[in-house]
């Protein structure tokens, strides 16, 4: 109860001096005018002026001169969009892609590049109940047009030029009314019983819970299997079956995925450990953008095969691949279970940390700095929603998805959350300005805030990479003393013109104060002032 008082008295403070500073000054003016017996402002004031009088201009052309200089010494090497500063603190390249320091390529701010989300939801059994229940949209337009180019891309080939039913669910695909898809794909299977992608949209969208999608998925990988076994004999006879086989091989693929995530959620768990290794050892073009290695290891996590995910982080963590949230805060996560029972930030503020606590910090570093907003999901200082089906790593998006599934990892670990939150922030002073700089990846990419907010539903506020401001009092003195040096220059050179209008901004200053004064001393009885001014 005191800490809460006490930090809402902070924020109103700090409000008030954003906001209320004429106030404020106002006040010090006033305090400082009733104060000026007991403060012998009147004779300070008085021997400040006798000083100043002996000085010459040329004295306040260099001294101005001097502090300009140095003001805008300080500016330059500060402001890193002037050119201050290193690009990397430790000598690190800067360019290329999102991968790790030293890859290939000119652009210091990568591409924002948006990926498939590899534990994407149910839409029938998940996305639309939720929004039956709040009646909010849980996907944008943009999240699904994506989709359905997806579905596009790996679903439709050359050969089915001609075939009603596959040209019927290209349409369905587009759809944005989910009755309208549905019943598309049901014509198309009435057009051709074999029409394996019109199963996966029911399966998608039409079963209301995970038991139903998985017995529609059932049957559609039964007539997707027979599909690639036929297409597979004629492959080689010209180029538009050899297309129509990889459409069928991508159709197979997608469903067993979908088959792994469907016992993931029924509670299947080494059944759906095994689905997903198997499908990690395929090879064909859709498995690039599945990122099946990373439903792998949130079904190892669930598991508790810590020694598993250890291996499967051997393989994918690797210098020369593109990193992703579930990757660097797995690794962490896994760094901090060794420390995190017994970490106390007392304990290591006095004895400093042992080197497995090192090695768990910075481990939490890497992960901040590769996306920040994860923290203040699994912290739960910021309130999580349905992931997207398409996200953008290092993005909020990216940390929606992630926190969404792993939060229960990471609460299961005895202070690993209390560990990240004793130290994540502490990823920022590491790195001074966060957009312009990168420590041990490449600079973050600003146009983020602007593609999460095409993925995210309307009624979630982005997540905004922490920015690190120029000090105001950086600014404040560069123009301060700026402006100082051209008032002397022209006193120097104009001393009669000069002082004619210091004398009238004098007095148009002193002429509301002395009203304020006058209305002041007219409205507080006449007897409280000598208290304050007795000597």
């Amino acid at each position: 109860m005191v800490l809460s008082c006490l930090s809402k008295l902070k924020d109103w403070i700090v409000w008030s001096w954003t906001y209320l500073w004429a106030f404020w000054f106002l006040l010090v003016v006033f305090v400082l005018y009733y104060l000026r017996g007991p403060l012998k402002i009147g004779e300070n004031v008085g021997m400040a002026t006798m000083f100043l009088s002996t000085l010459t201009p040329k004295f306040y052309v260099a001294l101005t001169g001097t502090s300009s200089l140095i003001s805008g010494l300080i500016l330059i090497f500060e402001c890193p969009w002037l050119g201050g500063g290193d690009a990397n603190e430790n000598g690190l390249a800067t360019t290329g892609g999102l991968g790790s320091p030293g890859g290939g390529g000119s652009n210091p701010v990568p591409e924002c590049k948006v990926w498939r989300n590899p534990l994407n939801l149910f839409r029938g059994a998940e996305y639309q109940r939720f929004q039956s229940e709040t009646k909010k949209e849980p996907l944008t337009y943009y999240d699904m047009n994506l989709s359905a180019q997806d579905h596009q891309t790996f679903f439709t080939c050359e050969a089915d030029a001609g075939k009603p039913e596959y040209e019927l669910m290209q349409t369905a695909w587009r759809e944005r009314v989910p009755e309208t898809r549905i019943k598309a794909a049901k014509e198309a299977i009435a057009m051709n019983s074999d029409c394996a992608t019109g199963y996966i949209l029911l399966a998608e969208e039409e079963a209301h819970d995970i038991l139903e999608a998985e017995s529609k998925f059932k049957e559609a990988y039964r007539i997707a299997e027979q599909n690639h076994r036929r297409s597979q004999q004629l492959q080689h006879q010209n180029s538009m079956l050899e297309s129509q086989h990889r459409r069928d091989t991508n159709v197979m693929i997608y469903i067993r995925r979908r088959l792994a995530m469907c016992a993931r959620k029924l509670g299947k768990l080494k059944e759906a450990v095994k689905m997903f290794k198997d499908l990690t050892k395929e090879v064909p073009p859709i498995m690039n953008v599945l990122n099946i290695h990373e439903n792998l290891l949130e079904a190892l996590l669930e598991l508790g095969s810590y020694a598993d995910v250890q291996a499967v982080l051997a393989k994918y963590d690797d210098f020369s691949l593109p990193k992703s949230a579930a990757i660097c805060y797995t690794a962490a996560l896994l760094k901090a279970r060794s420390v995190a029972d017994k970490f106390s930030p007392d304990v290591a503020c006095k004895r400093g940390l042992s080197g497995s606590e090192v090695s768990a910090v910075e481990a939490i570093h890497r992960a901040v700095e590769f996306n920040p907003h994860v923290p203040k999901y699994l912290l739960e200082m910021k309130r999580l929603i349905l992931p997207p089906e398409h996200i953008l790593k290092r993005g909020d998006s990216e940390a929606i998805s992630y926190s969404f599934f792993h939060l229960q990892h990471w609460k299961r670990v005895d202070g690993a959350l209390n560990l990240l939150h004793c130290t994540w922030e502490g990823t920022f002073r590491l790195i001074p300005y966060p957009l312009e700089k990168g420590h041990l990846f490449y600079p973050y990419p600003s146009c983020t805030e602007c593609a999460d907010k095409e993925l995210l539903p309307i009624f979630h506020k982005v997540s905004v990479y922490p920015k690190k401001e120029l000090p105001f009092f950086i600014l404040f003195t560069a123009g301060l003393c700026t402006f100082t040096a051209l008032l002397a220059l022209l006193t120097h050179q104009y001393p009669d013109s000069m002082g004619t209008v210091a004398k009238t901004v004098l007095v148009w200053i002193a002429t509301p104060i002395q009203y304020i004064i006058e209305k002041s001393e007219a409205f507080f009885p006449t007897g409280i002032f000598p208290h304050f001014t007795h000597k």
